[in-house]
């Protein structure tokens, strides 16, 4: 199965509007007893969300908030906890030579559940300008005005 399918639980629309997104990596989450009721839940946010490389070669999730869940009593965690993503060696190596790069950042595009596991697609970017922002929306617009167009002279 490619990368990135499996039943979606929450997408970050806002990282592909800040972010060049230019190559995307599979990680598992290391979660703690409640955590994967709320995802199956869809009790979940990854707004503010970035993924960065620790001083011991490990890849964190930080500021992903995963709501507490209502039946968990004195088991539930910490919404906004760092939570370990699990990489080989050999990408978690080659992300740290990707983001030493200026303006390249780790970004966390969307979870999902693949063959029962919580998963998470990280993706490469390089931040937007406001300028290529701006050329984004007027793109998304005018291709927007060319389908309505046309599916008006099909009528």
């Amino acid at each position: 199965m490619p990368k990135g399918n499996g039943k979606t639980i929450a997408q970050n629309k806002k990282a592909r509007h800040d972010f060049f997104i230019e190559e995307t990596y599979e990680a598992g989450i290391v979660l703690r007893g409640t955590e994967i009721k709320s995802i199956r839940s869809g009790r979940i946010n990854l707004k503010d969300s970035h993924a960065r490389i620790d001083h011991r070669g490990e890849m964190q999730l930080v500021n992903m908030h995963i709501a507490p869940y209502e039946q968990g009593n004195q088991f539930n965690h910490d919404p906004t906890r760092s939570r370990k993503l699990l990489l080989h060696r050999k990408e978690i190596d080659k992300l740290v030579g990707l983001i030493q790069q200026k303006g390249y950042s780790l970004v966390p595009l969307k979870v999902y559940i693949k063959n029962g596991v919580a998963k998470v697609l990280i993706g490469v970017g390089k931040g937007k300008k406001k300028y290529d922002k701006r050329e984004d929306l007027k793109r998304k617009q005018m291709k927007r005005d060319a389908d309505r167009a046309v599916k008006e002279s099909l009528q």
